[in-house]
């Protein structure tokens, strides 16, 4: 073990011991200990045992733990320590502008324990309510851990289709006699991205030369494939094709390995026939044209051999915008603002749903600042009409299942959203009881974000999606599809079964700020991945249908 791997054994030793909130002093030793160490003209592996205490800024303390070092490999104590300090927090150390004494704050206080809760938070001005976090540093937080996600090679749809479409672009620029096409999961618009895959007539040698030029290293494969790794750190697979074969070999990449399995065995498609376009691969099948983005998932097939395949939901389809926070709560803009931005964008109404008090984080709402809060709507509603607000709160549903308030609280509400936000570590059968009791409350309006999940950071608390699903049915509560592009639950493959129980879903932001708004898009792609029609999403009713409904299930 040469020195500088010694150096950062003690470098993690002290600021572990900082995050813990062990001895500082002792922490700010090894902290020293780790630069001398480096320093050092000679190897501690070459010195005599007997001479490291002497050394200059290495005491007792810090040469025994060197000789640990040097005979085991390991220093217990830092083994200790790493075990008890989740993967997600150590990570964090990687992120620049993120010392030790910020993590600690971020998981003891936040409750935060990976960079996809953190970017989360700061995407939801989380930070800004915690000392030593102002608004330059969460932003610089937010860059910092996204240009690190980004390296990891991992995306998600919303992060790299843009990149995704100028490479495309850029290649189809350069070699204009060619055909080329994106394909694989960023083609069916998947909600992640572990490879950008492209297929292409160029010749792959000829890429290459083209793709090194523009700074990608690159490595050809067995199967007439290039794989690409862009500065960006974006993973690319460039897979060749003939001219003759395209249309077919394009059509097949788009589609996952589950539906074209299907397709093959249920309609009989031969993937080494030649195709003038994709329509026509259709025709010969006797299929209506299947999107995309629908090629995904074995029911939609089911839907289109059955002549049922459901027009799907556009964005220009979603008129209202529910689900909103302020910053009476943990937005950026006041109500005002975004009732103004809405307007903007042509929506009809606007949903304010600002945290409810158990969500202290989140600077949630005590019982007199909701009063003050309804207040003020009524006043933009006569200011703003024909445009409507309505009177929400995202309600935590706390640890037994109940809400966040009492009945006669909820019910001065227009709708209630309820949510699970913390204890996410449960087992099935807790987070069901949680959720089902939830459900059943006459209050509960909406279910927001079912699983939890916080997509390539947080997989979602287990449940049972039918049960779920089945309950939100009967009680007429409809299923959020939080269209953040972190989150995207419940899952866009859970949505025909949802249709097929006659379900109402609605896709929605969870915007903290106008800019948030945008996501909606995302929700819509997602849904209609799985199928979603305009007349299954609450939010692409108008205001009319959508005062008709409130007032129409109104349980409390």
């Amino acid at each position: 073990m040469d020195n500088y791997a010694i150096a950062d054994q003690f470098s993690l030793l002290s600021k572990l011991m900082d995050i813990h909130g062990e001895n500082s002093f002792k922490a700010k030793s090894y902290a020293t200990a780790a630069f001398n160490i480096e320093k050092l003209p000679l190897q501690l592996s070459d010195t005599p045992r007997e001479k490291i205490a002497g050394m200059k800024g290495i005491g007792d303390s810090s040469a025994k733990k060197i000789m640990e070092l040097l005979d085991t490999g390991k220093l217990q104590v830092l083994v200790d320590l790493v075990a008890q300090t989740p993967p997600g927090v150590l990570e964090m150390l990687n992120i620049k502008g993120l010392g030790p004494k910020k993590i600690a704050t971020i998981w003891k206080e936040m409750g935060i324990e990976s960079l996809g809760e953190l970017l989360y938070a700061c995407n939801e001005n989380r930070l800004l309510m915690y000392k030593g976090f102002g608004e330059k540093t969460q932003e610089s937080v937010k860059q910092s851990i996204n240009f690190y996600l980004h390296n990891k090679g991992h995306f998600l749809f919303a992060e790299i289709e843009s990149y995704a479409n100028q490479v495309l672009a850029a290649i189809s620029k350069q070699f204009p006699d060619h055909h080329h096409q994106l394909a694989g999961e960023i083609r069916r618009q998947a909600n992640t991205i572990t490879a950008l895959q492209l297929i292409t007539t160029t010749p792959l040698a000829t890429l290459e030369q083209f793709l090194q030029q523009q700074n990608f290293s690159c490595a050809t494969t067995p199967a007439n494939e290039l794989e690409a790794t862009g500065p960006e750190g974006a993973r690319m697979v460039f897979i060749g094709t003939s001219k003759d074969k395209f249309v077919t070999d394009s059509f097949t990449s788009s589609c996952s390995r589950e539906f074209l399995d299907q397709l093959k065995a249920r309609t009989g498609f031969d993937d080494n026939r030649e195709y003038p376009d994709e329509g026509s691969i259709f025709e010969t099948l006797g299929l209506p044209f299947i999107p995309d983005y629908q090629r995904d998932l074995p029911a939609l097939l089911d839907k289109a051999i059955a002549n049922s395949l459901p027009e799907p939901i556009m964005v220009q389809d979603i008129r209202g915008i529910i689900h909103s926070h302020s910053n009476w709560s943990d937005g950026l803009h006041t109500i005002e603002e975004m009732a103004k931005g809405c307007i903007s964008k042509g929506y009809e109404y606007l949903v304010i749903s600002d945290h409810s008090r158990s969500a202290g984080y989140a600077n949630g709402l005590s019982v007199e600042r909701i009063r003050e809060q309804h207040a003020y709507i009524d006043e933009l509603n006569a200011r703003l009409e024909p445009f409507k607000i309505f009177k929400s709160i995202e309600c935590d549903i706390l640890g037994d299942g109940s809400l966040d308030y009492p009945d006669d609280v909820l019910a001065g509400f227009d709708l209630v959203i309820a949510s699970v936000h913390s204890n996410l570590k449960m087992t099935a059968e807790k987070a069901m009881q949680r959720l089902l009791r939830a459900i059943e409350h006459p209050a509960t309006t909406i279910l927001g974000h079912m699983t939890g999940r916080l997509l390539l950071s947080r997989p979602g608390y287990p449940i049972d999606h039918e049960q779920v699903i089945d309950a939100c049915v009967k009680h007429k509560v409809v299923l959020e599809i939080n269209a953040h592009p972190r989150r995207l639950d419940i899952d866009y493959s859970w949505i025909p079964y949802a249709m097929e129980k006659g379900a109402l879903l609605s896709i929605n932001p969870d915007a903290h700020q106008v800019e948030g708004f945008d996501d909606v898009r995302y929700g819509v792609i997602s849904a209609r991945k799985g199928g979603l029609t305009a007349a299954s999403n609450l939010s692409s009713f108008n205001l009319a249908a959508f005062e008709t409904f409130l007032s129409a299930n109104r349980k409390i």
